[in-house]
This record gives structure tokens, C-alpha cells and sequence, in this order.
């Protein structure tokens, strides 16, 4: 077994619940590693907690619901690597560095194939032994491309699906299979200048900064909570293509970011929000 797992507890908040969940945690001789836990103003519970121990998730969960009201929302995970897919389209800045962070052991996953409408970046992903699928979205209708794709995906079974660059809107038929675990990268500040041209449109704007959102996809295009931002300082002088440079740089970092947060289950999602403990 896995000596060291991760509970995730969410709900509205009670008196003793951090109480009822250490004693149930040292009753079954099992050390906390780390505890973090946070109640919103309108009274909702969060907590995430390490511990390490011989452990038996299943048996563990039926134990804490007993101590627990029944409204707490309750799940173990054993603290691993996650399974994930890429799904890229033609660029290959994010691409690039999520597949180096994998080379040298720094992504927190087990990256199990890339998935493309083009095959651009096959020779690119090649170099690092990893599974490439060319699916062309050419001559299909939308829907017969994306059950191409679920297929695919069917494979595998990952945990989540990161859209690398992936420059295709998905529908909600795609979307429900992965129900908050497809993660993608924006190019822009959202919610601003959302759609396409991102940086074309900061520069007619004469914006003083540029960012990238890092959020889980939803039915509403560019709206799924957010996990992570960030932000870069920008003038005049900068052109619409030094912006995408710049942009581009941004985007790799914050979606290496979010997922490092995803991958160590330190994101809560509620009421299209997240809540990083």
C-alpha cells in the first residue's frame, strides 16, 4: 500500500470537525503530515490533509463518515503521480515545457500520450518516447472528431486532460467526460479578452499589462473557475508580436503552476471558484 494519502473535505461547517478527523486519523495510528483548512464568509468548510501510515482508503472514508454530518463532502487519495494526456494543437511552448518538467521528474505526473489535430509537433514529442495521436479534425464534423478523440482517450483512462494549446472549443458532450478535470491554458487575463486574438486586441486596447489564466473548462467558453494568473507589465513600445512573446513565456509558467497545484490536490472547486489550499 501507499504509505502516504491525501483527504479532501468540504462542506458546511461544523464545530469539531477538525477535531473528529486528527482523532480518528491517530486512532488508526496514522501521522499528519500537513493540514491546511479554510471557511469561506458564508460559512463552508475546506481542508486538505496529509498524513502518512498503512492505511486502507476505503475502509478510512467509511470510518470518517460515521464521525462526520452526513453534508461533508469526504475522498482519499493515495499522493502520486497522476495519469494525464496533452492535447496540443501547433504551438510548442507549453507543449515543450510541461514535456522537459516530465523529462527531469518535476511535473508530479505520467504523461501518457499527446493528442493533436495536426501533426506538427510529432517529431517534437517523439524525442521523448511518449504515445503521439495525429487526429485530424478534417472532413468530420465536429462530433465525429471528438468521439475520435474520446476513443483515444479511452485508452488511456487519465485522471485529467491538460489542453496544452489545444486551439479547438470542445463541446458540452466532450466536457461532461471530464467533469472538472480538463485543464487549459488562456492567453489573456480572463476575464478579459477572451476568444481569439488575445494579443492583437491588449495592443489596439494600449493595455499596461499582459497575463495567462490557467482554469478547468466548462460548458461556458473561457468561464470554468480559474486555478491560476499571472501578469506582465507592458508599454507602448511594445508590439502586438512582442506581446505574444512575452505572453507566450507567461502562459508556459502559469499553466506549469495550476497543474502542479491540481496534480498535489490542492484545489477545491465551488460555485465556479476555486478555493488552493
Amino acid at each position: 500500500m501507499n504509505n502516504r494519502h491525501i483527504l479532501l473535505m468540504d462542506g458546511p461547517d461544523h464545530k469539531g470537525l477538525i477535531y473528529h478527523v486528527t482523532r480518528v486519523l491517530f486512532e488508526h495510528n496514522l501521522n499528519i503530515i500537513r493540514n491546511d483548512e479554510y471557511v469561506s464568509p458564508s460559512g463552508y468548510f475546506f481542508m486538505r490533509t496529509e498524513f502518512e501510515g498503512e492505511a486502507d482508503p476505503d475502509q478510512l472514508l467509511v470510518v470518517l463518515q460515521n464521525e462526520l454530518p452526513q453534508v461533508i463532502n469526504l475522498r482519499v487519495n493515495p499522493k502520486k503521480k497522476k495519469d494525464v494526456v496533452l492535447m496540443v494543437t501547433k504551438e510548442h511552448h507549453c507543449l515543450g515545457e510541461l514535456l522537459i518538467r516530465y523529462a527531469f521528474d518535476e511535473l508530479d505526473a505520467n504523461i501518457q500520450a499527446v493528442i493533436s489535430n495536426y501533426n506538427v509537433l510529432q517529431p517534437f514529442v517523439s524525442k521523448f518516447g511518449i504515445p503521439f495521436h495525429y487526429i485530424s479534425h478534417e472532413h468530420k464534423t465536429r462530433q465525429e472528431h471528438e468521439e475520435a478523440i474520446l476513443r483515444t482517450l479511452d485508452i488511456y483512462q487519465p485522471e485529467y486532460v491538460v489542453l496544452a494549446k489545444y486551439m479547438r472549443v470542445l463541446t458540452s458532450d466532450f466536457v461532461k467526460h471530464y467533469s472538472s478535470r480538463i485543464v487549459n491554458i488562456h492567453h489573456s487575463f480572463l476575464p478579459a479578452f477572451v476568444g481569439a486574438n488575445p494579443y492583437r486586441q491588449a495592443y489596439e486596447r494600449g493595455v499596461k499589462i499582459i497575463g495567462a489564466t490557467a482554469h478547468f473548462v466548462n460548458d461556458d467558453l473561457d468561464e470554468g473557475p480559474i486555478i491560476a494568473q499571472d501578469v506582465k507589465e507592458v508599454d507602448h513600445r511594445q508590439t502586438a508580436t512582442d506581446m505574444a512573446t512575452l505572453g507566450r513565456d507567461t502562459e508556459k509558467l502559469v499553466l506549469s503552476k495550476a497543474l502542479k497545484l491540481v496534480f498535489n490536490d490542492r484545489v477545491f472547486i465551488h460555485n465556479n471558484r476555486t478555493i488552493i489550499l
